[in-house]
């Protein structure tokens, strides 16, 4: 099936929730990394070690889980559609707020708090999405929403490549409060969940206690997984620019870091979206497998290949795995949680593992530096180890392919 043809089978409104979850993870994404690409720019300002800017890395990451936490138990009480949009808005205030920063410590402080903001967007947005499309559509509808994290990654470097030079780092920061408009477009053409209306009908409020009895072993085993899973993909991107600096020797706002940063979020768009609409077919837990053993025998490329054109599809083939492999994390998350905590659950899962996988930038900056390893060494090894434990932990875990939700659920 191909993505035009999922989403001509989806009716108005449902079209509309899936363009804003899909924006909205894009627009978080776009902020996020818009930090990721002046890590030496900050440096060399605030005069510290690069080591110390990541640290912002880290703060937003390991802040993420109590934004999922706070804003998902929220959306499963009083509506996914109105809590969207209060984090929406939140995130990018933080965005801007980081513009002014007269510090260091000031600059880690205001990235704490966007990662609280941000923690609560994926949840949120997932969760309304997988309850309002029909169950035939949630593979590849998956692989579209999480292909909105590469979107904006090459958004922000696409910014980061018309705009540095001219509005500097602190005006990058700026730019990043737009997505505060889309707040606009959910207020007029998103719906409520109809799931969530259905739970609550039947169920009303419930406390995450009464409503997590006899499922916490499973949140343990999917923020297990979900630290695997960012340990993936963090290890494949946070660094990647500082390589392109670094290592290539390739300066921030020229066009061929642009390109190579460019292939690698292409393809993880082609790479969402293909292993996202084949969990349909050979299952969830099949497609993600395929998808992490496949990185292994792309690493060469990606970190030593010989030219650019080598190192341009290395990045291209390795977000293909990477990304191929999240793009079913939304449907899978959503299908093994509970009506109940299906806001909370999945993007606190998701969270969660961003904290366990949160010192994975710092970690490869410090391994690099030791021993003479350098940047490309430490990144690939990383990438291999953790690919052979994700596959391990998707395969040692359930699966609930096409499960009913709300009053639908069997």
């Amino acid at each position: 099936m191909s993505v035009l043809s999922a989403l001509r089978e989806l009716n108005h409104e449902q079209r509309h929730t899936v363009l804003a979850s899909f924006l909205g993870w894009t627009l978080d994404a776009f902020d996020y990394f818009m930090y990721t690409f002046v890590v030496v720019s900050i440096a060399n300002e605030f005069g510290v070690d690069r080591t110390k800017v990541t640290l912002g890395i880290f703060l937003t990451l390991a802040a993420r889980p109590v934004g999922a936490f706070l804003f998902g138990r929220l959306a499963d009480r009083y509506g996914r559609r109105p809590v969207l949009m209060i984090d929406v808005i939140l995130f990018s205030l933080f965005e801007l707020a980081t513009a002014f920063s007269p510090s260091i410590t000031v600059l880690l402080v205001l990235r704490f708090l966007f990662g609280v903001a941000m923690g609560g967007e994926w949840g949120i947005g997932a969760s309304l999405v997988m309850e309002s499309i029909p169950p035939k559509s949630r593979g590849l509808v998956s692989g579209l929403l999480q292909s909105g994290y590469p979107c904006g990654f090459f958004l922000g470097a696409l910014v980061n490549w018309l705009l540095v030079d001219h509005i500097g780092w602190r005006g990058l920061f700026i730019v990043g409060a737009l997505p505060a408009l889309l707040v606009l477009y959910i207020r007029s053409k998103v719906p409520e969940s109809p799931a969530w209306q259905a739970n609550q009908a039947e169920h009303g409020k419930r406390s995450l206690g009464e409503a997590m009895r006899g499922h916490w072993k499973l949140a343990i085993y999917l923020m297990c997984l979900m630290a695997a899973f960012n340990m993936f993909s963090h290890g494949s991107q946070d660094m990647y620019h500082t390589f392109e600096e670094v290592n290539l020797h390739l300066p921030t706002g020229s066009s061929a870091a642009f390109v190579l940063v460019a292939l690698l979020n292409l393809g993880a768009l082609v790479g969402g979206i293909y292993f996202g609409a084949w969990s349909e077919k050979i299952g969830r837990r099949r497609a993600m497998i395929i998808a992490a053993l496949l990185a292994i025998p792309v690493i060469p490329l990606w970190t030593f290949g010989g030219s650019l054109w080598a190192l341009g599809i290395g990045a291209f083939l390795i977000q293909v795995m990477v990304q191929g492999a999240w793009g079913v994390v939304p449907t899978h998350l959503n299908e093994l949680s509970p009506d109940a905590v299906r806001g909370t659950l999945p993007g606190f899962a998701y969270q969660m593992g961003n904290l366990l996988a949160a010192g994975t930038a710092t970690a490869q900056s410090w391994l690099a530096s030791q021993h003479g390893l350098g940047l490309p060494w430490v990144m690939s090894l990383w990438i291999a180890a953790v690919a052979l434990l994700l596959a391990l932990l998707v395969w040692l875990g359930p699966e609930a392919r096409g499960v009913g939700f709300g009053k639908a659920r069997s």
